[in-house]
């Protein structure tokens, strides 16, 4: 067969997926650098302790977005290089970008990069946010969604799975893995790879507590090598990250069998490289996708805030965000006055997202939600040690979705902690598992009523009549 007619054949073929209606899928990248600069001011490390101050940049910080469009509705999908963005963050980013049906914000929860949260300068009592480089940070979340915007094509799409047990380590018991990742990609009418989503379970951790090189982490390395493979560009999405899904501790081998230490900047390429070979797995076996049409429905509430050293953030202004005042309703609350009484309950507001692509929904879940409340394997019966086991269990997060295909977008549009299933909440002796001290997780989280809340507003959103 000669090229001319083999290459009359893939067009013929393939532009029916991508562009034989009028109304096809749109689809487009963008990214921008939102790396600091800690030569002109101090850069403090997030995500472990206080006073980890940068030394130099080993590799940048990228704001990464999908933009799509299909019948006068677009969503755009941004993800960057950090350990966390508040809502109000990704509010006045939604006010920036007009006509746009939906804006999910998320952060890759990179531990080692700036503070973006208030909760890591150099000691306890002060923030560890660059109010100047937050203005920046935002300005290039911005202009990566208008790049996406600017560079939208009509495209074809398939998704694909693979599990990789392996790499991942769950650091709380009961240990339950989501271990499964999730890849998109989106092709032209010759079947060429114009983008790809990839959407994995696992703290951007590797490097441990002490490096002071500011760095992407793992993730960077999987985007470089998927970039290289495929010759497109790449948004990397956090998804279940609770529990704890970590990088730490899991045994990394070079090419010649030796393992590679945890902190090495050797063992998160190594790393970085095997997710990205895992995505090349699910492309494998991947199966074309409908993603139209596009729809997207949030649900803004409150959460009481039992942690009383968070209470203490916000008071010492460490903490910077809109705090309420809590009157025992998720779904009504008053703002708290500046200087806030210890002894009168507060609480945060937030939201949860649930976004339709055809035949793919996606969970947008704002914080570090623990696998159990995704895949509906809360434990039951509860450890007798824990110290609500009466609670009822969580609604499963992926149980509410009914789609085909289904993901979930962790830290998105908020990052409020860990989200414990309540049966499961141990602080108080005797300890679950017979342990002699209680787990680490719930200094990190609002309190124990954030789960059964969030879980509930999920069901309510993604069971709502169009």
């Amino acid at each position: 067969m000669s090229k001319f007619l083999s290459s009359i054949l893939v067009v013929v073929f393939f532009t029916p997926a991508v562009e034989a209606q009028a109304d096809a899928l749109l689809v487009g990248f963008g990214e921008t650098n939102v790396t600091p600069d800690p030569a002109k001011k101090p850069v403090w490390l997030a995500g472990f302790g206080q006073n980890r101050k940068a030394t130099k940049v080993h590799d940048p910080l990228m704001a990464r977005a999908v933009v799509l469009a299909h019948d006068k509705k677009k969503i755009a999908i941004v993800s960057v290089d950090v350990v966390g963005l508040f809502n109000e963050v990704a509010q006045n980013i939604r006010k920036q970008l007009p006509g746009y049906s939906y804006v999910l914000v998320s952060s890759t929860h990179n531990h080692e990069g700036p503070d973006t949260m208030g909760l890591w300068g150099p000691n306890l009592f002060a923030s560890g946010i660059d109010l100047d480089y937050m203005k920046q940070l935002e300005a290039g979340i911005v202009a990566a969604i208008g790049k996406a915007d600017k560079n939208k094509e009509p495209a074809g799409a398939s998704i694909g799975t693979a599990p990789a047990p392996e790499l991942l380590h769950d650091g709380r018991e009961p240990y339950i893995k989501h271990d499964e990742l999730v890849a998109l990609r989106f092709y032209d009418a010759r079947y060429k790879t114009t983008g790809i989503v990839v959407q994995w379970n696992c703290h951007p951790e590797t490097l441990s507590s002490k490096n002071t090189e500011i760095s992407s982490d793992y993730v960077g390395y999987t985007v470089a090598y998927l970039k290289n493979k495929f010759r497109c560009p790449v948004v990397y999405l956090t998804g279940t990250v609770g529990g704890l899904m970590t990088s730490l501790r899991v045994e990394v081998k070079d090419d010649a069998g030796k393992t590679l230490a945890d902190g090495t900047f050797e063992k998160t390429e190594r790393f970085g490289v095997l997710v990205g070979k895992l995505a090349e797995k699910a492309f494998s076996a991947a199966k074309p996708v409908k993603l139209t049409p596009l729809e997207a429905r949030t649900k803004s509430f409150f959460m009481p805030i039992d942690n009383q050293l968070y209470v203490l953030g916000f008071n010492l202004g460490v903490l910077k965000r809109d705090g309420f005042l809590w009157k025992g309703d998720p779904l009504k609350a008053e703002p708290a006055p500046a200087k806030i009484d210890p002894k009168v309950p507060m609480c945060i507001r937030s939201e949860v997202g649930w976004v339709k692509l055809g035949d793919l929904e996606i969970a947008a879940i704002p914080g570090e939600i623990y696998p159990e409340l995704v895949l509906s394997k809360v434990q039951d019966p509860p450890d007798k040690g824990a110290d609500f086991p009466d609670a009822p269990i969580e609604p499963g997060i992926y149980a509410q979705m009914k789609a085909k295909h289904r993901m979930i977008v962790g830290l998105a549009n908020d990052e409020i902690g860990y989200i414990i299933p309540k049966r499961q909440w141990d602080v108080k002796a005797p300890f679950c598992y017979g342990r002699k001290k209680a787990q680490y997780g719930e200094e990190n989280s609002l309190g124990p009523e954030t789960a059964p809340i969030l879980c509930e507003m999920f069901r309510v959103l993604a069971n709502r009549a169009p």
